[in-house]
């Protein structure tokens, strides 16, 4: 397990977190996601290259952007950003959190590698807010009509 730099806590962004900061119909969750991805180049933040590949088909798939321009951003982020890949043993951790309900398999195999990462913590709007899944605390970054949560805030260093 990979330890928290300069004592703060590790964490990792769930796809939405990715797609929200290109997406411009969601006006208030874009400027908040594009600041978290922005300042979180400079935090203990490793990207997952699930979530990075989920970026690609979701913004592909939606028509949010280009092939190419996706292709890019998400190449971008590959140089930015630690990453963390898919192992064997989190594709092991994850499959009984998936059968016994405490996650989609998607969701399990994030948690489960980013805990292989040394994360404490997943941003993410899709998970429930609050759960502990392996030592893992899913957090929403969105604090309704105010910006980002004060937890995010921390996490970035703000």
């Amino acid at each position: 397990m990979i330890g928290s730099a300069n004592g703060r806590r590790r964490f990792t962004l769930d796809t939405n977190i990715l797609v929200y900061s290109i997406n411009m119909s969601e006006s208030a969750k874009h400027a908040t996601a594009i600041a978290i991805v922005d300042r979180a180049v400079d935090a203990d933040c490793v990207l997952t290259l699930q979530s990075i590949s989920e970026f690609y088909y979701a913004t592909t798939r939606k028509y949010l952007m280009a092939p190419s321009r996706a292709a890019e951003l998400a190449e971008k982020w590959l140089a930015l950003f630690p990453l963390a890949g898919v192992s064997t043993s989190a594709i092991r951790v994850a499959l009984p959190n998936a059968v016994a309900g405490r996650a989609s398999y998607w969701d399990a195999l994030l948690v489960a590698t980013a805990a292989e990462a040394g994360c404490s913590v997943i941003l993410s709007e899709d998970m429930a807010d609050g759960s502990l899944i392996g030592g893992v605390q899913i957090h929403n970054p969105f604090e309704r009509g105010r910006g980002m949560t004060e937890l995010t805030r921390q996490l970035l260093g703000l």
